[in-house]
């Protein structure tokens, strides 16, 4: 769109069109505030897109953030958003080969479905038991800590009394998850399929003594107070597309094609230069809203770097003509792939990946999910695909940190994808590769990501998708009243690098307006 015209000063100048950035437009804009968004690519959603990467096909795939979860129900309310999600019929499958012969384990379809399948993999009653235990308490605790991310932040002790479950406090906050795990559960797979949500996207070892990988495990288990994984309806370009239009009919403007360069502030105002086609011009703002990585940030303000963060995720993108049909006879494979999918991910297997990425080795057995949002919400596929059964795959590595790309990103890449599928294809009746749908050109609908890819094109800081290691949701030094104020009293960090950033949560977005409107108001 053409630059900005007159006002040249805005209440607000909001950079970065991601989802964090629009949810903090658009509450901005909807109490009055005059807002402008430069965003740097020519088109808003950042991260949070919906796009069809394959030639001439008409399937419009969650190209880089998947499910919802930490959306809280409030932001969408609050914003009056045309958008919905679904929940998943089944919560996960995971298949394994157990004396010689394919099995697995099918979580969800009822209680008893699920009771039965922890008994035919394990033998008995004991691990099902301690399931229903273990996420028990994680859905009480989620109950009472998710509600608080859209506050003020709480103190330790504030939210510990919040949480008020000795137990749980201890498993999560003080000693790391892989404690509880083994404590709690005997069985190598049921130990990795409950170890999975503390590795996404987060390079640990399950007994890391920084709780790094309880940190990022604690955001998988509260979302929306029951740690439910939904898919969104129509793709995750839905929800921004929804955000952007919400935005605009409040009065905010939405500049794409315009890159914030640097941030000049004295702490009560503040000069934006951008550059866009027709060069480089500064729009003045009381507030800015930073939706960029803490290291952009840093950039903009001419502040040192905060340290170096690290992805350590494979992305892969799929069109299959058919779902493939799977060694385990048991479960219909329209039922295994409508959950998540976990290859590779016994606890033993986790570890062993992790120790060999860390020596610097691609895991020999990489481990990863897939997830099958057609299943779930057909409308992303044109009709006449749905009508022929092609299905969409979504795949998210784990376990390659981005030094591992760094010598030959195209090479490591191509190895690593044909490892992963290997590990897929060991559990499946046909290779994947005959299930792959064709593009216009003929070529197979795949496409993978690594973490400099992601740097490359959406500019996270070492492909790390939540812009640097995931932050205890409770008040820590320097980290302000909402977690988004940085050292300028003016500038505020929206992005998921704010604390309780990280995901499709809208969360930082929200609390830096909440900022704003209290410094303005008060």
């Amino acid at each position: 769109m053409p630059a900005p015209e007159t006002p040249r000063r805005y209440d607000a100048v909001v950079v970065g069109g991601g989802h964090n950035g629009l949810v903090a437009a658009a509450y901005l804009a909807r109490a009055g505030r005059s807002v402008l968004v430069l965003e740097r690519l020519a088109h808003t959603g950042g991260a949070a897109v919906s796009t069809r990467p394959f030639a001439g096909v008409d399937a419009r795939l969650s190209r880089y953030s998947y499910l919802v979860s930490l959306l809280p129900a409030k932001i969408v309310r609050d914003l009056g958003l045309d958008f919905r999600v679904r929940a998943r019929t089944v919560s996960s499958y995971t298949p394994v080969e157990r004396a010689g012969r394919p099995t697995g384990l099918l979580v969800g379809g009822g209680e008893r479905r699920t009771r039965e399948a922890f008994a035919r993999l394990t033998g008995g009653e004991r691990e099902y038991q301690a399931w229903k235990r273990f996420y028990g308490m994680t859905g009480r605790l989620a109950q009472r800590v998710f509600p608080t991310l859209t506050e003020p932040l709480p103190t330790r002790a504030e939210l510990r009394a919040r949480v008020d479950d000795e137990d749980a406090w201890r498993m999560l906050f003080e000693e790391p998850i892989g404690v509880a795990i083994e404590d709690r559960f005997a069985d190598d797979l049921v130990r990795g399929v409950v170890l999975t949500d503390a590795l996404i996207g987060t390079f640990a070892d399950a007994h890391d003594p920084t709780l790094k990988q309880n940190r990022c495990f604690l955001y998988h288990v509260i979302g929306g107070g029951t740690g439910a994984w939904d898919v969104p309806v129509g793709g995750m370009g839905a929800l921004t597309d929804a955000l952007a239009a919400a935005a605009r009919t409040a009065g905010a403007r939405l500049a794409t094609g315009h890159e914030a360069v640097r941030i000049d502030t004295d702490g009560r105002q503040a000069e934006v230069t951008y550059r866009s086609a027709d060069g480089e011009a500064t729009v003045a703002a009381r507030h800015v809203l930073v939706g960029a990585s803490p290291h952009a940030l840093a950039d903009l303000t001419g502040d040192p770097r905060p340290a170096p963060a690290e992805g350590a995720q494979l992305k892969v993108n799929m069109l299959l003509k058919r779902l493939p049909r799977l060694r385990d006879g048991s479960v219909d494979p329209h039922e295994a792939f409508a959950g998540t999918f976990h290859i590779a991910e016994g606890y033993d297997a986790l570890a062993a990946a992790h120790a060999q990425a860390a020596a610097g080795e691609l895991p020999a057995a990489p481990p990863s999910e897939i997830y099958c949002h057609s299943l779930t919400d057909p409308t992303i596929l044109a009709p006449h695909l749905a009508e022929r059964g092609m299905h969409t795959l979504t795949l998210f590595g784990l376990h390659t940190p981005a030094r591992l790309f760094t010598g030959d990103n195209d090479a490591v890449r191509e190895e690593l994808l044909k490892a992963t599928l290997a590990q897929l294809d060991a559990h499946l009746a046909e290779p994947l590769a005959d299930c792959l749908a064709t593009d216009a050109d003929g070529r197979p609908c795949i496409e993978a990501k690594t973490p400099l890819d992601l740097e490359r094109d959406l500019r996270l800081p070492g492909g790390n998708i939540f812009h640097r290691e995931l932050a205890w949701p409770y008040a820590q030094d320097g980290t302000g009243r909402w977690g988004v104020e940085t050292r300028h009293a003016n500038v505020l960090l929206c992005g998921a690098g704010a604390v309780r950033g990280g995901g499709v949560s809208g969360v930082p977005g929200h609390n830096a307006a909440m900022a704003v409107l209290e410094q303005t108001e008060g």
